[in-house]
């Protein structure tokens, strides 16, 4: 993470979301272990771009890593004590006065016991203890299969908490767990975790609800004369026929094989990416002039704006 995380990805601090989101799919299925066997170092590669991507996607995390360099990736970093902090420094370089309120945060329950002790007050009442936040990054299958993660919290009393995500977690997703939030004051219940779920892309599957797609590359005889070929899914592989005269971007629906959530699932749509042969030979160039004389209709046929 030391290395700068939009060089990681090839990108300008300018970047868009869309742009980067763009960047990180190429890398990730150029980079992606499973598609380089024999490389010692693709799971380091693509390990720094799922790591860049993991905080230039999220627009907080880019933020504070504009603003404050490397120093926002720590664990615990909290841009509004570092902005303070940095604003109290500055005043003091300057030979000015210290900001004063804006450099301190104060605990409401510590203030109110300055004030000696409240009978039937404020202080005698019960509080329910405040919802504790935390964002999980995923990978695609984790988010589709569901996971146990491990949560540690920070503190004079550390803690930490197992928590299962469900099969079907999307991005976005908000599971909330009662009672394991901080602890509640005088008596008072603890309050609840709240977790966000961040599903990192997958470089092969687009996700649209619990609809998967994946584009299938075919060659040009498999397109027009139709075959039996061979399709990875998230529960292995399967053979898929395509038919006769499948044009490119052809969508193919396997029923069952998108995400399963809630007692429904999806279904996986193969999309046909048309490929040309890798060389080009006289005799394949011939066959494809021939080709032309079998096109009865001008197929541009009516187009006008």
């Amino acid at each position: 993470m030391a290395d700068d995380l939009y060089a990681a990805l090839g990108v300008s601090r300018t970047a868009t979301p869309d742009e980067i989101r763009a960047a990180y799919k190429k890398l990730a299925r150029k980079h992606h272990p499973d598609v380089n066997p024999g490389d010692a170092k693709a799971e380091d590669r693509f390990k720094k771009i799922s790591a860049a991507y993991e905080v230039l996607n999220d627009p907080d995390k880019r933020k504070n890593y504009d603003e404050f360099g490397e120093e926002a990736l720590q664990s615990g970093f909290d841009p509004e004590r570092a902005r303070s902090y940095r604003q109290w420094r500055e005043a003091r370089q300057a030979g000015g006065r210290p900001f004063e309120q804006e450099a301190f945060s104060f605990d409401l329950e510590d203030l109110l016991a300055g004030f000696g002790g409240f009978r039937g007050g404020v202080r005698d009442a019960a509080m329910r203890g405040a919802d504790l936040r935390a964002v999980v990054e995923l990978d695609f299958e984790q988010a589709i299969r569901g996971t146990e993660i491990e949560l540690s919290e920070s503190g004079p009393e550390p803690r930490s908490i197992k928590v299962r995500i469900p099969a079907g977690a999307d991005d976005g997703s908000i599971l909330r767990i009662e009672g394991k939030g901080a602890p509640g004051a005088r008596g008072g219940p603890p309050g609840d975790l709240i977790i966000e779920t961040r599903v990192r892309p997958h470089p092969l599957l687009e996700r649209d609800g619990l609809d998967l797609s994946l584009k299938l590359p075919v060659r040009v005889d498999e397109a027009f004369l139709g075959a039996q070929v061979e399709v990875p899914t998230l529960d292995g592989t399967i053979k898929l026929r395509i038919p006769p005269r499948s044009g490119p971007g052809s969508r193919l629906r396997v029923r069952g094989k998108g995400v399963e959530r809630g007692g429904k699932r999806g279904d996986l749509y193969v999309v046909l990416d048309l490929q040309w042969p890798d060389r080009e030979t006289a005799e394949f160039a011939d066959a494809v002039k021939r080709a032309a004389e079998d096109y009865q209709n001008p197929v541009r046929k009516g187009m006008r704006l």
